[in-house]
């Protein structure tokens, strides 16, 4: 039976303030097999994004614990590469540095990730503009570099927390495609956290659906499109896919949450 690469076993979270404390997730179970992409969605402040920070151990739960490739998160290497909603490219640096940085960071700039660079550059088409700098790049181009640049660091799970949020409708469309092909060629697991049920849909092997908070797991929705070669852009159009957003739709608002 085959390992999974990340598992959380009955996972608690809480915020604490001096006035109070507030249960941010409550008895979070899930597997994350290798080459799967899993998409949480839920009402806002369910603990999506929380969810994220504990797996990338910016956070540690209460209680429950956490397995990676089988192994106890604590003693484990595997490398985790986390993308944010904003791209967080700094502006005095050019593209190529801006994508080496987690490269000096981690000191590991060296001709085998250099290698990894240049050709996802010259893939995914902005290899005429390494030079340049961010203010000189669309917002769909910047966050292909900001891909780019959490790639470099050759992940065995990505992170997305709704990256393609700040874009407007037509160029999120195109950048959750090419960067759902990129994943995908790369065979990366990857976790997602968004608002947009279809682009939660149209990425995913799996949907976690969310509770309010405190965040459980209210239902998870495998989805099997009948398309061949499917990518984000075409599984809009797969027969099965008005259906699975009514039953996602349903179990969001079944508790009459708040989606926004």
């Amino acid at each position: 039976m085959e390992t999974p690469l990340l598992e959380f076993f009955d996972i608690n979270f809480s915020y604490h303030t001096i006035s109070c404390e507030t249960t941010s997730l409550k008895d979070i179970s899930f597997k994350l097999y290798k080459n799967e992409f899993i998409s949480f969605v839920g009402p806002s402040g369910c603990g999506k994004t929380t969810l994220l920070n504990i797996v990338a151990g910016l956070l540690q739960p209460a209680s429950g614990s956490i397995h990676l490739n089988g192994k106890p998160a604590a003693i484990n290497d595997l490398n985790i590469g986390y993308m944010l909603q904003k791209d967080h490219l700094l502006e005095w640096r050019s593209i190529y540095k801006n994508l080496t940085l987690g490269l000096e960071i981690q000191k590991k700039l060296d001709p085998t990730h250099l290698a990894i660079i240049d050709d996802l550059l010259h893939t995914y088409g902005l290899w005429d503009f390494k030079d340049s700098y961010p203010r000189q790049l669309s917002g769909g181009m910047r966050q292909r570099a900001a891909l780019i640049r959490t790639l470099a660091l050759s992940p065995d799970i990505l992170l997305l927390d709704e990256p393609f949020s700040a874009l407007d409708y037509q160029t999120r469309l195109n950048v959750s495609d090419d960067i759902g092909s990129i994943i995908k060629e790369n065979h990366i697991s990857t976790l997602l956290v968004t608002h947009d049920l279809t682009e939660a849909i149209s990425m995913s092997d799996r949907v976690i659906v969310l509770s309010k908070r405190p965040g459980t797991i209210k239902k998870i929705v495998p989805i099997r499109l009948s398309l061949n070669n499917r990518t984000p852009k075409t599984s809009r159009n797969a027969p099965e896919f008005n259906d699975y957003y009514n039953e996602i739709w349903e179990a969001i608002y079944d508790e009459n949450e708040d989606f926004s």
